[in-house]
């Protein structure tokens, strides 16, 4: 599950009006940060804190292929880094003091004391990095102060896991500047224990994965349950193909209590067939658990997604393996329908990408991300990527809806170091 509890104020990065079919993400190359972003996070922690950082981290965002809300029950995921990032300039302090600022929020420094965080208290978009240092502290780690001043190309509210990127890029200053030696499986799990733990939204850990651990050029085949995981060679342009991400720029706020309820009713049904989590329900004895819940329609329906959804994931990596990335189109369409009629997450504005690029020739379409707004992924043919992409801002059009914003998804590579002073 993805970007799916509080979220940061989202900062205008642009005014919404029409340019080419396919941007190009608007940073160094394709939402990439490069040496004048790097150079732009320096001068502004300068700007704040009056020094220059011991060293600047990126964390990207992502979007995931297949295996969509599986991690909250233990499933299999397949996300890949998106090349926007999030930038994180620090420096150690020696009196326990977390100060924290972002050029993409308004407002000031953010103080606080590292011996006196609690969870769930208020922070705003300050509370993700903030918890992080809490997780690391909960955890015994020997880490302290420090100053960090964020920039980030990804975009927030989008699904693109923006609030794991933030917690991510924290983590990974905070491991380096206090010499922890964490391993990225493990900064993830920090991450994610911040996230749930301190700001209070229940999420899986696949976001955090997915910004640690991946690689550039490579999808992630991820076991939740153990964290075991393989890098899966994904280079679409090599094939002739595109995968486009589709940001709607909407989020029907419906509260975190959506997620919640959701995430519930797979523990009701886990519990209702006798298993640890609903990934140990084998597809081949779907139906006789959907008999058994046939009293409660709505744990039915979150039982088949999460089901079905870990077997189109097995699908996909059994194709990619095989070479035929053309042939995952429709299994990614059929995950939207799941995600649209069983999980109950999806949204008109997703329905419209999905429908309108599926209708003009993409191989298939589908939400991505905790959904009700956000982004959906198009996997195309090269040469079709334009008019396609043409065709959904047609649909928007027609709809009187706001112009989505639609780039191609290059997988990326995790979190890294940029800068050491």
């Amino acid at each position: 599950m993805s970007d799916s509890g509080t979220r940061r104020p989202e900062p205008q990065r642009d005014s919404g009006a029409r340019g080419p079919a396919v941007d190009s993400g608007g940073a160094a190359t394709d939402g990439a940060p490069g040496p004048a972003e790097v150079s732009a996070v320096v001068a502004g922690f300068d700007e704040v804190y009056g020094a220059e950082p011991a060293g600047v981290w990126a964390a990207p965002g992502r979007v995931n292929l297949i295996g969509e809300h599986t991690d909250i029950s233990e499933g299999l995921v397949m996300p890949l880094a998106l090349p926007h990032a999030t930038l994180a300039a620090a420096s150690p302090r020696e009196d326990g003091v977390l100060r924290l600022h972002s050029a993409d929020v308004p407002g000031g420094v953010v103080e606080l004391r590292s011996d006196a965080l609690a969870p769930e208290s208020g922070a705003g978009w300050a509370a993700y990095p903030a918890g992080v240092l809490w997780a690391m502290r909960e955890a015994g780690l020997a880490v302290g102060g420090a100053e960090l001043h964020f920039t980030s190309t990804v975009p927030t509210g989008a699904g693109l896991s923006s609030s794991a990127a933030l917690e991510v890029a924290t983590a990974s200053a905070l491991n380096e500047l206090y010499g922890l030696g964490l391993t990225t499986e493990r900064i993830a799990q920090l991450a994610q224990r911040a996230e749930n733990g301190f700001v209070g939204v229940p999420c899986g850990i696949m976001d955090q994965m997915a910004s640690a651990c991946c690689t550039a050029g490579h999808a992630l085949y991820l076991d939740t349950r153990d964290l075991t995981h393989r890098h899966v060679p994904f280079d679409v342009a090599a094939q002739g193909l595109r995968l486009l991400v589709v940001d709607t720029r909407v989020k029907h706020e419906l509260g975190d209590g959506a997620y919640a309820n959701r995430r519930a009713a797979c523990e009701r049904g886990a519990r209702a067939l006798g298993v640890r989590a609903l990934r140990d329900v084998p597809y081949a004895l779907l139906n006789a658990a959907l008999d058994k819940l046939a009293d409660n329609p709505a744990v039915q329906r979150r039982v088949r997604h999460v089901v079905t959804e870990n077997r189109r994931v097995e699908e996909v990596i059994a194709l990619l393996d095989a070479g035929d990335t053309r042939a995952i189109g429709p299994v990614l369409t059929a995950g939207h329908v799941s995600l649209r009629d069983d999980y109950e997450v999806s949204c008109a504005e997703l329905d419209l990408v999905v429908e309108s690029a599926n209708a003009a020739g993409a191989l298939g379409a589908r939400m991505t991300g905790g959904g009700f707004g956000g982004s959906a992924i198009v996997l195309v043919e090269e040469a079709a990527a334009d008019p396609i992409a043409t065709a959904i801002n047609e649909a928007f059009a027609m709809a009187h809806a706001r112009p989505p914003r639609i780039f191609p998804a290059l997988p990326a590579a995790g979190s890294r170091r940029l800068l050491l002073r």
